[in-house]
């Protein structure tokens, strides 16, 4: 599904306006009505219940007097908390409020954040008739950019108070006022909504960091943009969702090991052995037909004994961590691999370092960075751009940072500026360029030709050791099943989160990463079980 910024909606609003001669009123009378629809749908009945909508200025505002007027139609009653002059409304706004005031539907004007103790007297004299159906938040739309302030802060806060005090629901026209459509970051303060009907498209706000905790349920309503607008917009940011899935592809009866790829993966070290494992059981889980682990060959026993399923060169310069002095060794092993996933659990040696840095400037092969391989590109960050093969980084936010030389604040303040502009400055060709996977609530996925993806998929339970060793491997294998560098990651990040989620039925928390990986091949199963009883029914 496509995402829009606010600034591409509003492109977007306009295009259909001004080129396709769609009338601004027609989209905000499809909006609300739009809205009313969805909320008739998961509130039950109107007829003869209060509802309150607060409204702000501009079209947002707008889109409120819509919403009371069908409200209106339904028998419900409808009360309209004005926190601007409506006599200064203008445009398609204007408009709608001649129409609600020749309704004479009730309405009262905020003027200050003073005027809230009589609002708030008036909402109690209006839930004494009957229970409130809902409080409409129409205050700000996608737009806002400045963290709220006076007499709007206070009323979010009155709307959070109402909510709580008595389980009224909130919908959100649009998004929550005071949540920021493009990075879901709060701006001063926030109503959490029950219901949030957006227009048009999803916008990242919606579903990417703490965003997707204050929308409640998501209805994307269609208010008219023609699809030949959304087409020639050049849209480059998309949801992860089932539809992902289809890019795994079914395996003849004659297949064998040799058709689904050889991965290597370089990992480990001293006391961190469990991170080599957990990447190479995500890759075999994966369907990866093989996977060698290259590791320091004291520590080869405990690998051979971990996991059997998959084979092991032991570095004979490479004791507990690994070496530069093994690097022609590997040049030579990794002959014949389709993939290499490199950094989990390996430290930041010295002579670690080096091998690293040299692996990913020469070798010419898709790679997958992680962890330590991650902090090493960090200490040497004009490394990173132009590699010979394709690469994907794998930070947390915190590595992030250490890439880009900003603080963790500043990447979590905007997690989709940061990750865009990070690959963007490796200045890479689209064929040999970084693609970047930031990890955290709403993983980010950017390609260097400028398309990114956020993730739907994934829980707080995650948030345990070894998870990120699993989505390594996992990204890996696909990799070196023939996946390109854009798919593999969008793949292996939506199915690492779908089985965390099927995990988290049962158990909130607490479940491991390898169960995470134990559980990829009943997604995969399950996934293709769907596709062919859809196929079944189609012939019937």
């Amino acid at each position: 599904m496509k995402l829009a910024t606010a600034a591409e909606m509003q492109g977007l609003d306009r295009t259909a306006i001004e080129e396709f001669n769609i009338p601004g009123i027609v989209l905000m009378e499809n909006a609300g009505r739009g809205t009313v629809e969805f909320m008739v749908r998961e509130l039950g009945p109107v007829r003869g219940r209060p509802v309150i909508i607060f409204a702000g200025p501009g079209n947002n505002g707008g889109d409120g007097l819509v919403i009371a007027r069908h409200l209106h139609q339904l028998g419900g009653r409808p009360f309209i908390f004005f926190l601007v002059d409506p006599e200064r409304l203008q445009g398609d706004a204007a408009v709608n409020f001649r129409i609600v005031r020749r309704l004479r539907l009730p309405m009262h004007i905020i003027a200050d954040a003073g005027d809230l103790d009589a609002a708030a007297e008036k909402i109690a004299g209006i839930r004494a008739g009957a229970p409130v159906w809902s409080l409409v938040d129409a205050i700000f739309g996608t737009g806002l950019k400045r963290p709220l302030a006076g007499r709007f802060l206070a009323t979010v806060n009155l709307i959070n108070r109402l909510r709580h005090e008595f389980a009224w629901p909130v919908t959100a026209v649009d998004i929550p006022s005071g949540l920021d459509a493009d990075n879901g970051q709060i701006l001063g303060g926030c109503a959490p909504a029950d219901l949030t009907a957006t227009y048009g498209l999803v916008k990242p706000g919606h579903v990417m960091h703490g965003g997707a905790d204050l929308i409640g349920k998501l209805h994307c309503v269609d208010i008219g943009i023609p699809p030949e607008a959304v087409s020639q917009a050049g849209l480059q940011g998309e949801t992860l969702d089932r539809r992902i899935m289809h890019l795994l592809k079914k395996r003849k009866t004659s297949a064998h090991k040799g058709n689904f790829g050889h991965l290597l993966v370089l990992a480990g070290s001293g006391g961190k052995t469990g991170a080599a494992i957990l990447s190479g059981l995500a890759a075999l889980r994966a369907g990866t037909g093989l996977v060698t682990l290259a590791v320091p060959h004291e520590l080869n026993p405990i690998f051979e004994a971990s996991l059997v399923e998959a084979m092991t060169i032991p570095l004979p310069h490479s004791a507990t961590c690994l070496s530069i002095d093994d690097y022609d060794l590997l040049l030579e092993r990794l002959r014949g691999k389709d993939a290499l996933v490199i950094g989990p659990g390996i430290g930041t040696a010295a002579r670690t370092r080096e091998l690293v840095l040299r692996l990913y400037r020469e070798l010419d092969l898709p790679m997958v960075v992680d962890a330590d391989g991650l902090n090493i590109l960090a200490m040497d960050p004009d490394r990173i751009a132009r590699p010979p093969a394709p690469r994907i980084l794998t930070p947390h936010p915190g590595e992030m940072a250490r890439l880009a030389g900003l603080t963790s604040g500043e990447i979590q303040a905007d997690r989709l500026l940061a990750a865009r502009r990070f690959v963007a400055d490796t200045g890479a060709a689209v064929d040999n360029g970084v693609t970047l996977i930031l990890k955290g609530a709403g993983t980010i996925i950017c390609d260097p030709d400028g398309s990114w993806a956020v993730n739907t998929t994934g829980n707080p339970g995650m948030a345990a050791g070894g998870m990120g060793d699993v989505l390594s491997g996992l990204v890996g294998g696909l990799l070196a099943q023939g996946c390109s560098p854009a798919a593999a990651a969008r793949l292996g990040v939506y199915l690492h989160g779908l089985a965390a989620d099927r995990l988290a039925q049962e158990r909130r928390f607490g479940y491991l990463a390898s169960e995470v990986a134990a559980v990829i091949p009943d997604i995969i199963t399950m996934f293709f079980k769907q596709e062919q009883e859809l196929q079944q029914g189609s012939y019937q």
